[in-house]
């Protein structure tokens, strides 16, 4: 009963997998477009007059039979492109019904030494049949079909027999079996290249998801700084204004105490969150390089007054670097420190990529104070030195716009006509969008580089421009988002947003 069992759950398998007539078109090649669907029509077509040829000509069949068989199989080709399991068993009907068909002509010894059960074209239909079919469907079903076709020779040439001819089912066997692996061969590369594409696609996501995260959570530590000296500030103050009042009432006192209390609180609760976002790495807090070469985590965070520092640094390390500082302000009032902060990380961050990008540059980098707020400019000439192979991220650009973002802000990094790069940002003075949508003015980024080429990229004016999707290799020396509006009069356009 066992054995029966397994019978029926075998051939209920072989009538899910064979009896079927679904649609599975032939997709079109990428690069040959619908050329192997022309191949495959062109051959449809030639099996069908050879068919007819060798049919009616040397096996002396009559009109009727050698129009069904030769349709059938010219027609089993052509239907292998949409439906290729219906193809296969009109490609083995019209085999079949060939070989009744000469069977009786060779008993008869009218068609003396004929191919069969196997015509040529026969063979040449069912090789092209047996190739569409594994190309489409699973290894199991294209291995059902084969060992049927197989089973189906057996059965007609050592079986039934027939005399007089020449016997081609080996031959036949052995094409099927080569074209049924090539098919199975082809069609698990094909699919081993799309889940590539699709694992790649994913893991680029997931990467560029990360560093976002890494990011924000970096940005987060250093803002908890920030809040954490005001909160430090508001406390100091909190406890000295009673001594600042003659004869301060109680409910002031108990207000102001109340006050301080709230101060420590929170102030504690800051340190206890920060030094949870700092446990991963704590020689390196801010997550700005290798451990060891940074500050302390109770190290004041960096302002715009230590952009000159960072700027001889850079020098240290082999660029020529000019800074240029503008303030067309009337009223000079310090900026947040978040604005601070993000202004000088922006600056640094381009420093680096103009340092890993475009080494033995001249670089240029412009600080502009607006009634509205910070205009950044750093603009970098092509590299004079080989460039080598960075190992980081390739997300740079993601930071600064995050950081820009932020404060209502915006960052543009474009390539210049001469192989150059040129990083914009515009950060509004209180760390909130204007609200007029005044932007910063048509400030150009110019700068000799030592081939005496003059480069000019003008930052377009207008409001704020939101940050692009896109993130040029580890750090923003890659496309982004270009200007808005063209180079000033006279001055040469970009070439693109590429990388250097």
């Amino acid at each position: 009963m066992r054995w029966q069992s397994r019978v029926r759950h075998g051939l209920r398998v072989l009538r899910d997998d064979l009896w079927t007539a679904r649609l599975d078109p032939l997709p079109p090649s990428v690069w040959l477009r619908w050329l192997p669907h022309g191949i495959v029509w062109l051959v449809a077509f030639v099996v069908l007059l050879t068919a007819a040829a060798q049919l009616q000509g040397d096996g002396g069949l009559a009109f009727g039979y050698v129009f069904l068989i030769a349709l059938g199989q010219a027609g089993a080709v052509a239907l292998a492109l949409w439906r290729p399991i219906p193809a296969w068993w009109l490609s083995t009907a019209a085999t079949v019904l060939g070989a009744v068909a000469l069977r009786g002509r060779l008993l008869a010894r009218v068609a003396n030494d004929f191919t069969w059960p196997w015509t040529a074209s026969g063979i040449i239909a069912h090789l092209f049949v047996l190739l569409l079919l594994a190309l489409r469907v699973r290894t199991r079903v294209a291995a059902e079909a084969l060992a049927l076709t197989a089973l189906l020779t057996y059965v007609l040439q050592g079986a039934w027999g027939a005399a007089y001819y020449q016997p081609t089912g080996v031959l036949a066997t052995a094409l099927f079996a080569v074209v049924v692996v090539l098919g199975t061969a082809l069609r698990g590369r094909r699919e081993a290249r799309a889940e590539l594409v699709q694992q790649t696609t994913l893991t680029a996501e997931e990467r560029a998801r990360r560093t976002l995260l890494e990011e924000r959570s970096r940005i987060a530590r250093e803002l908890h700084d920030v809040v954490a000296h005001h909160m430090s500030v508001i406390s100091i103050q909190a406890q000295v204004a009673p001594h600042l009042t003659r004869d301060p009432s109680p409910e002031l006192k108990e207000n102001l105490d109340g006050i301080r209390q709230n101060a420590l609180e929170a102030l504690a609760e800051l340190r206890r969150v920060l030094g949870v976002l700092r446990s991963e790495n704590p020689e390196d807090p801010y997550g700005l390089g290798e451990p060891g070469t940074r500050a302390a985590p109770d190290a004041p965070q960096p302002t715009l007054d230590r952009l000159g520092a960072l700027v001889e640094n850079t020098r240290a390390a082999g660029l020529t670097v000019t800074m240029d500082t503008e303030d067309s302000r009337r009223e000079r009032r310090p900026y947040p420190p978040a604005v601070e902060l993000s202004a000088y990380r922006i600056v640094q961050e381009a420093l680096s990529n103009a340092l890993r990008h475009a080494p033995g540059s001249t670089v240029r980098v412009e600080v502009t104070h607006v009634p509205d707020g910070l205009f950044l400019g750093v603009a970098n000439s092509r590299p004079r030195q080989p460039v080598q192979p960075s190992p980081g991220a390739g997300h740079g650009l993601l930071g600064m716009r995050e950081r820009a973002a932020m404060l209502g802000g915006h960052v543009t990094a474009v390539r210049t006509l001469h192989g150059g790069f040129t990083v914009s940002a515009f950060l509004p003075r209180d760390g909130i969008a204007p609200v007029t949508g005044i932007g910063p003015p048509r400030l150009p980024v110019i700068y000799t580089d030592p081939a005496d080429t003059l480069v000019v990229h003008v930052e377009p004016s207008g409001a704020p421009a939101g940050p692009g999707p896109g993130s040029g290799p580890d750090g923003g020396t890659g496309p982004d988002v270009g200007p808005d509006a063209g180079p000033a009069p006279g001055s040469p356009s970009t070439t693109g947003e590429d990388t250097p």
